[in-house]
């Protein structure tokens, strides 16, 4: 739902003076709402496909604008400052996949459940965590979302359960996560999210399997950004219809540039999940512009001009940002705004990730446990004690 991205827009929401510079025209002339006609789905063992022509508010449009720009601004930050070796370790950034996370967000509750990959800034931010905690996790500092203890594959907040490093480990406990909320009686749903890269992995299709048994509430998501690391999907897997991998779940192809068809996908799959009639798979058909990880340059197995046709073309903040200037839904002036306020917000989180100080060493085992009596942690042989705190 909008809820949900609005919460995480609270921090770049604030407005210098009465209100946002819009031209010189007033909120009144601009188109409150707009139709689109967005590409359709594909579908598999499905009845009916999400709608091809769908509604967007301009409140609406305006929020993904920011979120998306939040995202890749503080994706390009990660590049920068992981190039001067203040973020260190592993790094997989998200920019291009923007509308992936966007539209599913505005289309389940914050109440819902969302776990993922390693793959994991932007999923971080739209589930509630801010720009600081997130930079300063990048940087390994006290005021990350981890206490700095997780770095980039582990961050976690309410309802958002990682950031993992293990591929494709995170779909089994997806299905853990829906089936208790089955067993809650909630009405919730859980989005258990994977990449290309794993999914010929055997531990989903077993999955698949139970979920399917026992008609959980999860939504199987394959962001099929086209390469598993440096492997390109028609050399990985013998058929790319990743949305017919569940073969007696129902499935999705979506265009995963484009956050309103990510969003209404979400909205039928959702509905389909709360109804009891199951899970449900969906493909969102993407690209990620940086390599597969910070020390992958990216174009020693596909060409810069593979790369940026991909830019020019689809680029998911350049195609809403379209929609909304060609349908008198916000003003150039409006959106560079936004795009100040957004640049702001990243160099204040970066200074705090560069100067919070780094968690002490007697809080490296802290945390081990929930609501629990401290305990004693063995250290790296059995004379060192460390102490645990929940």
């Amino acid at each position: 739902m909008l809820t949900n991205i609005g919460n995480v827009l609270r921090a770049g929401a604030q407005r210098t003076g009465a209100a946002a510079l819009v031209s010189a025209r007033a909120y009144s002339d601009f188109t409150t709402q707009a139709t689109f006609e967005i590409k359709k789905c594909d579908v598999y063992k499905l009845d009916e496909a999400p709608a091809t022509q769908v509604v967007m508010t301009r409140d609406e449009g305006l929020q993904y604008y920011r979120t998306m720009q939040t995202m890749r601004r503080m994706e390009l930050k990660a590049d920068q400052l992981y190039k001067q070796k203040i973020i260190r370790g592993f790094c997989h950034l998200y920019d291009g996949q923007e509308a992936c996370a966007v539209g599913i967000e505005a289309a389940i509750n914050l109440t819902d459940h969302l776990i993922t990959a390693y793959r994991a800034h932007g999923y971080t931010y739209t589930r509630g965590g801010t720009v600081k905690e997130i930079m300063a996790e990048l940087t390994g500092r006290r005021g990350g979302i981890a206490k700095g203890k997780g770095g980039s594959m582990h961050m976690y907040c309410k309802h958002f359960y990682g950031g993992n490093g293990i591929v494709g480990a995170q779909v089994p406990l997806g299905a853990g996560v829906a089936l208790a909320c089955k067993y809650l009686g909630k009405n919730e749903l859980c989005v258990a999210l994977y990449g290309d890269g794993a999914a010929n992995q055997g531990q989903i299709f077993e999955t698949y399997n139970m979920a399917a048994l026992w008609k959980l509430p999860a939504i199987f998501i394959c962001e099929n950004n086209r390469y598993g690391m440096g492997t390109s999907v028609e050399r990985a897997a013998a058929s790319t219809d990743y949305y017919k991998r569940g073969e007696f779940i129902p499935g999705l192809r979506v265009d995963g540039m484009d956050v309103l068809c990510v969003r209404e996908a979400t909205k039928l799959a959702a509905e389909h999940c709360r109804s009891g009639k199951g899970p449900i798979l969906m493909e969102l058909q993407t690209y990620r512009y940086h390599g597969h990880s910070m020390s992958d340059p990216g174009v020693s197995y596909r060409t810069r001009d593979e790369i940026q046709e991909v830019r020019g073309k689809s680029d998911p903040i350049s195609m809403l940002k379209d929609r909304m200037l060609s349908n008198n839904m916000a003003s150039v002036e409006e959106l560079k705004e936004i795009d100040v306020e957004v640049r702001k917000e990243i160099e204040d989180a970066t200074l705090f990730a560069t100067t919070d100080p780094e968690p002490p060493l007697e809080d490296l085992c802290n945390h081990i446990f929930h609501n629990s009596p401290p305990t004693e942690v063995r250290g790296v042989h059995p004379w060192s004690k460390l102490k645990s705190v929940s």
